[in-house]
């Protein structure tokens, strides 16, 4: 087969494609963005279901529907949308699947484009289920492949977890052949996806008896290494990409035992004679000190384990090779200079964006509120808060900014506005909308609808052309549905339709509605 060269996210995305999905199920999120896309523009949309799903509990629910009838299903998400799908996640674990289900999570250690920094592994451990962590791109690569026949070996979804950096870097892989899909094959228990108690505690039963048959399946994992070394002063674990780290501060061999971890639940054979052979433990891992926390407890035996816990490795932020390399006492030869052409900017809104000249008028608006609070939500939109606009107040997670103004307007505040993008909207809006109209909240709604989901490159929206009739259609007046065009020509009618709106005493919705300049430029092209 032939070697192609890949990110991390696009070998995942092949290693699936060869490994014989039906489809994948996504929702946006940077770093896990183009496992979708890649799939999208590289096979045929009527051989591989693509499209974006509307929010991550959407498409892990569509997920298990396609595994429900036999065929292999791939679910992408970055983290903290895992924890939106949480409430399907953690049942998979109970219902079990039929077809194999790969749940993809990608994490962002240092937060490069996230709010926090949680660690997958921790809900993989939650929900008592396999989890596998590549190295590099091409086990990304192999654990897609062979993660659907794992599941379908296992009868239970697994979660895959990656992180930015591999995500985003590129290597060579080598593919494998490609698999057909599986053919529509029912459940043969009837019961088994319902969860009523009876049938739920029944489930729950099979999946900790399973725990024995994970265990031992990691054991024997060709991702789960031993590597001797002659120095036993210290043993090291070695999870995921953090392996690479080790290995470029001994670019000869590592002098210490290693137990490399690509599988979990953690090989318990292989870290008992790590335990045994050495007098302590470093523990190498991004994000939590997950591994390090189960250590400390793991065996019985009392030994000395460092890692993030006792500051020997660094607790926020990713690892890399050089504050790796601090924890054996490695020091850097010189200061690496940074050259002004790569240096970190400040994000800004592109020139041209209608965001800027919707944060033009509703800051000249707010000029007459002094006490007025503006909440916003997770997008492009997100950049008023710097200036020259400091035009919002918060920004907590997906579709947060219509339920924390209800929340606010109920507490007293007026004017409590809230600005929303019209796919985020959709993910996860709605809801608080309904909220707001039946409790007939003060609150005035501005769902900047720029026609597409900008921020992650500018993927299909699912609010788009619908905006207007969903509003309606939950029961907004459509008398204080108003659409406009954010351009500076048209600021002032903006700023005094703002104010009416303000003014009014009950749920209003402003759709200042303009294409994104960049798919504009694209489409251009």
């Amino acid at each position: 087969m032939q070697n192609l060269l890949l990110l991390g996210d696009e070998a995942i995305a092949q290693g699936a494609i060869d490994g014989g999905i039906s489809g994948v199920y996504a929702y946006p999120g940077t770093p896990s963005t183009e496992i979708t896309t890649y799939i999208q523009e590289t096979t045929d949309k009527r051989e591989i279901r693509s499209d974006w799903s509307v929010n991550e509990k959407t498409a892990m629910e569509a997920a298990m529907g396609l595994s429900y009838v036999g065929k292999r299903a791939l679910v992408c998400m970055k983290h903290v949308g895992l924890n939106v799908a949480a409430d399907a996640f953690i049942n998979a674990a109970i219902t079990g699947i039929n077809g194999g289900i790969v749940v993809l999570v990608a994490d962002d250690p240092s937060m490069h484009s996230s709010q926090n920094e949680q660690d997958s592994r921790f809900y993989g451990k939650f929900a008592l289920i396999p989890i596998l962590e590549p190295s590099n791109q091409q086990e990304a690569y192999d654990m897609a492949y062979t993660g659907f026949e794992l599941s379908e070996k296992l009868g239970y979804p697994i979660l895959m977890r990656i992180t930015t950096r591999l995500a985003h870097s590129r290597s060579g892989i080598i593919r494998k052949p490609q698999k057909q899909q599986r053919p529509i094959s029912l459940p043969t228990n009837r019961k088994q996806f319902i969860l009523l108690p009876a049938i739920a505690r029944q489930r729950y039963s099979a999946l900790l008896a399973a725990q024995s048959e994970f265990e031992e399946q990691a054991n024997n994992s060709l991702y789960n290494e031993y590597i001797d070394g002659v120095n036993k002063k210290m043993g090291i674990i070695a999870c995921g990409l953090t392996f690479n780290y080790l290995m470029e501060n001994f670019p000869n061999g590592c002098e210490y035992p290693i137990v490399k971890i690509g599988q979990y639940p953690l090989p318990r054979k292989k870290i008992e004679r790590l335990i045994d052979e050495c007098e302590s433990i470093l523990v190498i891992e991004d994000g939590y000190p997950l591994v390090e926390e189960l250590l400390k407890g793991y065996t019985g035996k009392g030994i000395q384990v460092k890692g993030k816990l006792d500051g020997t490795l660094p607790r926020q932020g990713e690892l890399n090779p050089n504050n790796v390399g601090q924890a054996f006492g490695f020091t850097l030869e010189k200061d690496i200079t940074i050259p002004e052409v790569v240096k970190m900017r400040p994000p800004s809104l592109c020139k041209g964006c209608g965001h800027i000249d919707l944060y033009e008028s509703l800051v000249k608006v707010l000029k007459d509120y002094p006490t007025a609070r503006v909440f916003s939500d997770i997008g492009c939109y997100t950049l008023g808060a710097l200036p020259p606009y400091t035009a919002i107040d918060t920004c907590l997670d997906m579709g947060a900014s219509i339920t924390m103004a209800k929340g606010a307007a109920d507490g007293g505040l007026h004017p409590s506005v809230a600005v929303i993008g019209d796919s985020t909207f959709t993910h996860s809006g709605i809801t608080g909308l309904i909220d707001c109209v039946n409790d007939n909240s003060n609150v005035t709604i501005i769902i900047v609808d720029n026609e597409t989901t900008a921020m992650t490159g500018g993927q299909t929206s699912s609010g788009t052309g619908k905006l207007e009739a969903i509003c309606q259609a939950v029961g907004v007046d459509e008398n204080h549905i108003h659409v406009c065009e954010p351009l500076k020509k048209n600021i002032d009618y903006i700023v005094q339709l703002i104010k009416k709106e303000i003014s009014y005493t009950g749920v209003s919705v402003i759709i200042p509605r303009r294409e994104c300049i960049q798919t504009l430029k694209r489409k251009k092209k």
